[in-house]
């Protein structure tokens, strides 16, 4: 039998209501609340990255394709349409390659290993971008045309279609145009109306369009929202005087986000010839993801802020535990149990009670987070954080690890008070019953 975890148990389920029990039922509320803020933390980082970064790959793609003689992101240099990946890239599924090994997300260097893509190339779409002018009656501003071709993925923008339709595509050049909620707001337009879209080409000669608004789209991105809007391609391949066969460039969309560094080394390396080069859309808008990769200093803050809140509240409640329990530790000790076997009770003890209040923990962060996920309850200023309402997502692995990191960490830390036991003089402890 063992015995340390026989008198732990005792112990647990004894009856006292003394105040060292008031003190641990505080300590069970801090280790849940601990647990419950840490799970809401990452839930709620977690997902706003992701719907971030979905929100930006979702208009531009994973990986640009483009001409090598490109220098910035919205410079006209044709690509020829007929190459060897375009559109049999798709059938891209994985791609192996060779990486240094990781441990616990830190990765070992001095050593690589081949590793395999979790995924491959999902979709690929020709794009072509040109500036211009937008006119109505009262208003006058700057804009970006993104061309797009009959092979445009509809998925992504679908969901972000506020009025309006998508583009049609017929034997003819589509005078539709797909603009942002935003410019739509402050030029005064709806759906059917018209503008005037004006071009420079060549330095000064002045063309002009006239455009009808087909579609509204709102993407939260103000970014993107203000500056972008969507015409068909062969618009744009005219304004420029390409041929039919020239685009600005190919969009690669990904099966899994995490693989776009080393299928965007494969494509560069494997897929394309000489005269162009592919590029991962956060080297090609490095501030934004700068700014999310921010969040993960924010992530580690919080949880180890709550970490130490948990171990302190926990240390406290198991020095007042072995005070009260001095009478307990002398009569064992005069029975001829160890100062180890006396430490493993405490240790059993707390184990107990950080594993009740990790049970509350996860009940109340996880109903939170369920409660904003289905209910939406805490909104944000769309302006500022590119959303209107807080999203959650939760990943079950790292919240195993949260906890089980807690209960490990926790227990190792709390070894170190429970060495006031070796301190007990059984005499003493037994006289002063």
């Amino acid at each position: 039998m063992n015995f340390p975890y026989f008198i732990a148990k005792k112990v647990a389920v004894s009856g006292n209501q003394s105040f060292s029990r008031m003190i641990l039922r505080i300590s069970i509320l801090a280790v849940a609340l601990s647990i419950a803020v840490m799970i809401i933390a990452t839930s709620l980082i977690r997902g706003f990255k992701n719907e971030i970064s979905s929100k930006i790959f979702g208009f531009w793609g994973h990986i640009h394709i483009m001409d090598t003689g490109v220098t910035y992101s919205l410079e006209a240099v044709p690509v020829d349409i007929n190459q060897t990946f375009y559109p049999s890239l798709d059938t891209l599924k994985k791609a192996r390659y060779l990486s240094n090994p990781s441990f616990m997300g830190y990765e070992l260097e001095n050593q690589l290993i081949e590793k395999e893509t979790r995924g491959g190339v999902r979709h690929i779409q020709v794009f072509a971008n040109i500036p211009g002018i937008i006119k109505t009656r009262d208003q006058i501003e700057g804009i970006i045309l993104k061309g797009i071709g009959k092979d445009f993925d509809w998925s992504y923008m679908n969901d972000y279609l506020t009025g309006g339709n998508k583009l049609e595509f017929g034997d003819t050049i589509s005078r539709g145009i797909i603009i942002s909620e935003q410019t739509a707001n402050r030029l005064i337009l709806d759906v059917g109306d018209r503008m005037i879209v004006y071009f420079i080409k060549d330095g000064d000669q002045q063309i002009l369009k006239r455009l009808e608004v087909t579609g509204i789209y709102k993407t939260g991105l103000e970014e993107y929202d203000q500056r972008f809007a969507i015409v068909d391609i062969r618009m744009i391949q005219d304004l420029y005087g390409w041929a039919p066969n020239e685009v600005g460039g190919f969009e690669v969309f990904l099966d899994d986000i995490r693989d776009i560094e080393p299928l965007n080394e494969h494509i560069y390396m494997e897929e394309l010839p000489n005269d162009l080069f592919s590029q991962t859309i956060r080297d090609k808008f490095p501030s934004i993801f700068e700014w999310l990769g921010l969040q993960d200093i924010n992530e580690v803050v919080i949880l180890l802020l709550m970490l130490i809140v948990s171990i302190i509240n926990m240390v406290t409640a198991l020095l007042i535990l072995i005070l009260e329990r001095t009478n307990m530790i002398g009569t064992l000790k005069a029975l001829g149990s160890t100062n180890w076997d006396i430490q493993k009770i405490f240790l059993y003890y707390a184990a107990y009670i950080i594993c009740v209040g990790l049970f509350f923990g996860n009940f109340i962060g996880l109903t939170l987070c369920y409660l904003q996920d289905t209910f939406e309850i805490i909104t944000l200023p769309e302006k500022d954080y590119y959303l209107s309402v807080a999203p959650i997502e939760l990943d079950w692995w790292s919240i195993l690890f949260l906890n089980l990191g807690t209960l490990l960490l926790t227990i190792i830390v709390l070894i170190i008070p429970t060495y006031l036991v070796t301190k007990v003089n059984p005499v003493k402890a037994i006289r002063f019953k």
